[in-house]
């Protein structure tokens, strides 16, 4: 007897060694599972809560716009980087909103354009566009943005034209091109009001043919002769024929130009060519920091820019107009931006990165990654940034025209030790410094 029992401790002592080497008894078995199951489930519940949107868009890598579009990508792509290594964007019920994104290269071409994008909308599936760089790219963008119900921030296009087309979901960032160079000629007026005749060349393109129109005509009101008005084709490389028609006009200011590459070439022609004008005034070219290679042939020009690093927006200027504020201020996002790239930030760069902020903003107001919460949050955002005001036309008719965002203007001059450097010489209560008049 005594035996069996032995036999029986000895077995019941081995059950209940197992059992312990298995993770205890039964009520200690299922606590053990609920935890393993709950920390499943919390993980599951993270992934289910961070969401990843994903951004859509084309860069021109050759062609006409490459040295405007890389810039403008590289600070979109800073802008994502930023914004996801912050955590993203929280909304109120704990969702998680991340970025990614999907390009392609358009060659600069409006058919790769039409084409890219349709398939970012279909294929891609992507949940927002960001428009190519320049207004005829971006243009043939918004047909098909506007074709697949896809929201889409225009961030590097400013023609007027291109938000009278009937589109809801497509968003103007820059300054429409009717203001660009009307700021240029109250400059004129100012400074020299004993001018009378101004000259008008541009390239043939849709941005600056509507720059142009309007500007002309502001010009005319004002009382100037327009004595030539006169365009380029894109891929023009010799000035001398309009320069030669400018000196024949009797123009004593000269107003126009169209995107970088002929803008440079523009200006050191005129240099070369030792024509007598006091006002020089190009689009696109004069801000970008490229531009004070020219050397001498750059001094003087004056140029309209979105943005510039001089520019003081604030969260204080903000707050104290009663706007949202996103972002960093002017120099964080410069500092950023020159340490990251190694190159000072045009506004172009600086556009990018604001139209991340834009969309971000919307975001933040809808509470949503719903397109059609965020395009309601779109249509009814006022916003501050360091690039700026954002305020959008919601009529019929001028649908996403960004009617909130003002131009400032810039001239290339010499400091005290004949360097070249770029103020701000308009609007009169933002510059850095008087406008130098005449060109020397």
């Amino acid at each position: 007897m005594k035996k069996k029992l032995g036999y029986l401790l000895v077995i019941t002592l081995l059950a209940v060694m197992i059992l312990s080497a298995c993770g205890g008894g039964g009520n200690n078995t299922a606590s053990g599972n609920n935890t393993a199951v709950d920390d499943n489930m919390a993980v599951d519940d993270d992934m289910a809560n961070e969401v990843t949107l994903v951004i859509g868009h084309t860069i021109s890598q050759s062609g006409n716009y490459e040295a405007n579009s890389g810039k403008q990508f590289r600070g979109f792509d800073l802008w994502m980087e930023d914004v996801n290594n912050a955590g993203g964007v929280v909304l109120t019920d704990g969702t998680v909103i991340k970025f990614t994104s999907v390009s392609y290269d358009d060659e600069s071409s409006s058919d790769r354009v039409q084409e890219l994008y349709t398939r970012l909308a279909t294929e891609d599936e992507v949940d927002v566009l960001i428009s190519p760089y320049s207004s005829g790219l971006t243009k043939s963008a918004g047909v098909i943005a506007e074709q697949y119900g896809k929201i889409m921030i225009a961030a590097g296009a400013a023609s007027d034209s291109n938000m009278n087309l009937g589109f809801t979901r497509v968003y103007q960032l820059y300054t429409p091109s009717s203001r660009y160079l009307n700021g240029a000629v109250d400059l004129l007026q100012v400074n020299a009001p004993e001018v009378t005749k101004v000259a008008f060349v541009y390239e043939n393109d849709q941005f600056a043919i509507d720059v142009v129109n309007v500007a002309s005509s502001y010009a005319e009101s004002l009382g100037y002769e327009v004595v030539l008005n006169e365009g380029y084709d894109s891929d023009t490389a010799d000035f001398v024929p309009f320069i030669n028609k400018i000196v024949d006009a009797g123009a004593e200011a000269v107003l126009g130009g169209g995107h970088t590459t002929d803008g440079q070439t523009f200006a050191r022609q005129f240099y070369e060519k030792g024509v007598d004008i006091g006002f020089f005034a190009l689009l696109v070219a004069p801000p970008e920091p490229e531009f004070a290679e020219l050397g001498e042939a750059a001094l003087g020009v004056v140029g309209p820019s979105q943005w510039e690093p001089l520019a003081s927006f604030s969260q204080e200027s903000a707050e104290a107009a009663g706007f949202s504020w996103i972002g960093p201020g002017s120099q964080e996002f410069t500092s950023s931006y020159e340490s990251k790239y190694s190159e000072v930030p045009s506004y172009h760069a600086a556009g990018g990165y604001a139209a991340g902020l834009m969309l971000q903003q919307a975001i933040v107001d809808a509470d949503s990654a719903d397109p059609e919460a965020i395009n309601s949050a779109l249509e009814n955002q006022e916003v501050m940034t360091f690039f700026g005001y954002f305020k959008f036309d919601t009529s019929a008719e001028w649908h996403g025209l960004q009617i909130g965002h003002s131009m400032v203007y810039v001239q290339w001059q010499e400091d005290d030790g004949g360097e070249l450097i770029k103020e701000m010489v308009w609007p009169a209560e933002g510059a850095s410094a008087p406008l130098l008049y005449p060109i020397p």
